[in-house]
């Protein structure tokens, strides 16, 4: 099996993203809270685009009821998520720092937890979890930028899905309505739609190109 070397992977990326734009990435540090279907599609996103360095945070493993929306495989089943994504990970981007945290986040441990990472990307599943991990961080770490989603179930049209500035340092993405405690399902489309727009803000705010909605 042929394997990248890093000077390839940089040479293809400058190639992609010029120079100055690979640079920035590589030096970027990025928290994802949560690592299921949004979580783990933003994950795989910003190692595409070449960020340098990223921080997995989740307690769960891989569940057969995951494989419908998540970026895992059925071999990865039982497998805590944290080991699983990095190792897939690593499969596209060799050379990335990824860090993991097999911990469940609580209103206690989230400053800890985060405060060395400009950018946390929420992607809980429950909303009074999403409420508390937002809150706690956006009051407690001044510097602190949160790229959030809310309502991104069912198979309703995609376009409804967008990214908004709710407040000062932080984002959310989704259709705000269509969640999961709506009885709606989760399937693929909208969740990776909704992390593709966690991810480009994401890349927004790496490179200072955030604009002022």
């Amino acid at each position: 099996m042929y394997s990248l070397t890093k000077k390839e992977i940089e040479a293809m990326l400058i190639e992609r993203h010029t120079k100055p734009v690979y640079e920035k990435l590589q030096k970027a540090k990025v928290a994802i809270a949560g690592l299921g279907g949004l979580g783990s599609h933003i994950a795989v996103a910003l190692v595409r685009m070449g960020v340098g360095h990223l921080y997995l945070v989740d307690f769960d493993k891989v569940d057969s009821s995951n494989l419908n929306r998540q970026y895992y495989r059925s071999c990865h089943i039982g497998v805590y998520k944290t080991k699983a994504l990095k190792e897939e990970l690593k499969e596209i981007n060799p050379w990335v720092d990824v860090q993991t945290n097999c911990i469940r986040v609580t209103e206690q441990n989230a400053v800890e937890l985060f405060k060395e990472y400009p950018i946390v990307c929420e992607a809980f599943d429950r909303p009074a979890e999403k409420a508390m991990l937002i809150n706690t961080l956006l009051f407690q770490i001044p510097s602190i930028q949160i790229v959030g989603a809310s309502g991104m179930a069912g198979y309703k049209d995609a376009n409804q899905i967008r990214t908004e500035k709710v407040m000062n340092r932080f984002y959310l993405c989704g259709d705000q309505k269509n969640g999961i405690e709506t009885g709606d399902c989760l399937m693929a489309p909208r969740v990776m739609i909704c992390a593709g727009h966690q991810a480009n803000k994401v890349l927004q705010l790496l490179l200072q190109e955030e604009d002022n909605e």
